[in-house]
């Protein structure tokens, strides 16, 4: 194969050229841009100050289209200064820049000397807080004119563009979900437009750090290696991405596809959490699952719902969902298992599946269960002493209830009942009454949050304010 040809730019012909898409920064194996502001403060002051930059590499198909191997991070912060008005952070070290002006009068007019000859003069600027649009015209000049050195690599296909990202890169910072991505070549771009459904933009817990750091990704494979190929699951994500590589088909990341889409309807504010860098994949594969039941897709946003409240505190063959990972590898094959499987069950015993192993549990046992947990864990009551009080506290919601919020109203709703048990309990512990604050709250709200963590912590703050407002009254 015949060495790489040179090819030099200025750095603005280089970013046109990125602009015009002749040279492209997303192959579909390229990670995301994830250059902090240290970084690129560093990139641009070496640019100011003429200093060295290695080659960007490229790869060249036969249709000359070019795209960038080695150097992505380096030219999305260089656009990122040209263009997205980027401003140098006030952290930056060692920020004067040296250069040489011509002199200028009190009006801004260049000055010669007798023969009409420029008069230069040495400056400095400081470039602490500024952008590109805020230097010299001179230090502009010198940004756009500094001197793009690339190696570019012929007769490329989009295979030889892969492995050419994945041994240059070798020596970078990509983390372990972004250097597994380059061993799943023939499936990246279905992957990468995955990745950008509104599902893991609106409908998901993933929060700008981990999508910068390849976890979409990493969660798609692993769906699809769920979904499709379980019996054949692999711990690393590197060795999932080659085995699907081989053996997966357009047809599998399709399939996952629509399955988002459906998803992106059905799935809120209120159940979005449960699709995390952990969990997603589980989840993901178990409404594959639920597809096959003949079900309508909104009853499987209540179950979610259902199972955060309740469901998830249901021991099934004798685990808890929470529990079966305790002392064993999250992404043991067994694990992985025995979640789907557990979740199946209990998604089975919701829905009325016949000879689900739980469904008589579900029915007669979880409530108690769940709401002596969750009184625990957020108000702080020893949970032992729960087990006496919690008939009471019951029966002390329904008496207060009756006297201080309307029939109708939606706070009464069961999907509220254990946020207000919680206050209930609350109340008790500090030795307050709630009666006419209650009264107050069921006057203004008519709505709560599915959240009940959530809702129970407004609840409380609201609580406090009506007290230290009172108290400032009398």
């Amino acid at each position: 194969m015949a060495k790489p040809r040179k090819q030099t730019y200025t750095m603005d012909m280089y970013l046109k050229k990125i602009a015009d898409k002749d040279i492209r920064n997303d192959a579909d194996v390229q990670r995301q841009f994830v250059w902090n502001s240290e970084q690129i403060n560093g990139l641009i002051m070496t640019v100011l100050t003429e200093d060295y930059i290695p080659p960007v590499i490229l790869g060249e198909e036969d249709n000359s289209q070019l795209w960038i191997v080695d150097g992505g991070q380096r030219s999305g912060a260089f656009r990122k200064f040209r263009y997205g008005n980027y401003k140098i952070s006030p952290a930056i070290e060692n920020s004067i820049v040296r250069f040489s002006s011509k002199m200028r009068d009190e009006h801004g007019e260049v000055v010669t000397d007798g023969d009409g000859n420029l008069i230069w003069e040495d400056s400095e600027f400081d470039i602490k807080n500024k952008t590109y649009e805020q230097l010299p015209e001179e230090l502009k000049k010198r940004f756009d004119e500094y001197q793009i050195e690339t190696a570019i690599h012929e007769n490329c296909d989009a295979h030889r563009i892969s492995q050419l990202i994945k041994r240059y890169n070798n020596h970078t910072s990509m983390n372990t979900s972004q250097k597994a991505f380059t061993y799943i070549d023939n499936f990246a771009r279905d992957i990468r437009r995955i990745t950008e459904r509104s599902f893991f933009i609106e409908n998901s817990d993933f929060n700008e750090k981990e999508k910068t750091k390849g976890v979409p990704e990493r969660v798609v494979v692993e769906t699809v290696m769920c979904m499709f190929h379980l019996e054949n699951w692999k711990k690393q994500t590197k060795s999932i991405c080659s085995y699907l590589n081989k053996n997966a088909t357009k047809d599998e990341f399709g399939k996952l596809s629509d399955n988002l889409r459906r998803l992106e309807k059905i799935i809120k504010d209120d159940t979005k959490y449960i699709f995390n860098s952990k969990n997603s994949f589980i989840f993901l594969t178990l409404f594959d699952r639920f597809t096959n039941l003949g079900v309508k897709d909104a009853k499987f946003a209540k179950f979610l719902i259902d199972f955060e409240r309740k469901l998830r505190f249901i021991k099934v063959e004798g685990e808890l969902f929470d529990e079966v990972d305790k002392g064993k590898g999250t992404k043991d094959k067994s694990v992985i298992t025995a979640k789907l499987n557990l979740l199946e069950n209990l998604m089975n015993a919701y829905f009325g599946v016949k000879d689900s192993p739980c469904i008589e549990h579900i029915e007669t046992d979880y409530s108690r269960m769940q709401v002596e947990t969750f009184i625990s864990e957020n108000v702080g009551v020893d949970i032992e002493q729960l087990h006496d009080d919690i008939d009471f506290y019951s029966e002390t919601l329904d008496d207060l209830q009756d006297k201080t919020i309307k029939v109708g109203s939606k706070l009464l709703s069961e999907n509220n009942r254990l946020s207000l048990l919680a206050m209930i309990a609350y109340s008790y512990k500090e030795d307050k009454d709630l009666d006419d604050w209650l009264a107050e709250y069921a006057r203004t709200n008519n709505t709560f949050f599915y959240d009940q963590k959530k809702n129970y912590i407004h609840m409380k703050k609201d609580f406090e304010k009506y007290m230290k407002q009172k108290i400032t009254l009398f």
